[in-house]
């Protein structure tokens, strides 16, 4: 069995992008999109082995050692902290974090605010930051709801196309942060698998510059 790189790759919608990618520069695997429900896979020709784990779960993966690398978004690295190294944004994913709430909520002359998000961290931290005091209520879904039926004042939330917060009657009231799919690296595998994690920057790197010209 070969010793190759140990990857980390979310599920879903975003996993198939990332994997698209990976097909590009070579590292494509094509079982992994096969119709089935296994969850790792070994490439017996170059030895390297493939992980499908729920997105917010790639970074824990590359940080313990699990996975040498993985594909993961930046919301998820600010939420968990993940001691990483971040290598490369592949400008895929691509979405804000944002507050949000009632159009008609005077965000910006209120000093202390009932927040509800996803991401009790980041909002922590940016309210911290901007001078102002919280209540968190921490959800795990349906974020929209909480302005709505008075839960709290605003909240805090992954913001793509908005179509989702006009539906709802709310509007972004700041954009706290870009989010899209980051490269990541496990720190110890990068001193000693430095060459392949190296090469798929490159690969990376020159793709870019390819799909530019």
């Amino acid at each position: 069995m070969k010793d190759g790189l140990k990857i980390a790759l979310p599920k879903v919608r975003l996993g198939n992008k990332v994997y698209a990618v990976l097909s590009q520069i070579g590292y494509g695997y094509d079982e992994i999109m096969a119709d089935s429900r296994k969850l790792v896979f070994y490439d017996e020709a170059k030895g390297n082995t493939y992980f499908l784990v729920k997105p917010s779960d790639v970074a824990t993966y590359v940080e313990y050692g699990a996975a040498d690398i993985g594909f993961v978004g930046k919301d998820i690295l600010l939420e968990n902290n993940s001691n990483v190294f971040e290598l490369y944004d592949l400008g895929i994913g691509k979405c804000r974090i944002c507050v949000a709430g009632e159009k008609d909520f005077p965000y910006h002359e209120k000093k202390h605010l009932k927040v509800a998000t996803i991401f009790p961290n980041i909002s922590r931290e940016y309210f911290l930051a901007s001078g102002k005091t919280i209540d968190l209520i921490t959800l795990h879904g349906s974020i929209e709801i909480a302005p709505l039926v008075n839960l709290s004042d605003v909240i805090v939330d992954i913001v793509e196309t908005g179509t989702t917060l006009r539906e709802n009657n709310l509007v972004v009231h700041k954009e706290i942060c870009p989010v899209s799919t980051r490269y990541i690296a496990n720190k110890v595998s990068y001193t000693y698998k430095n060459e392949e994690i190296r090469r798929i920057y490159d690969l990376l790197k020159n793709l870019e510059a390819e799909n530019n010209d």
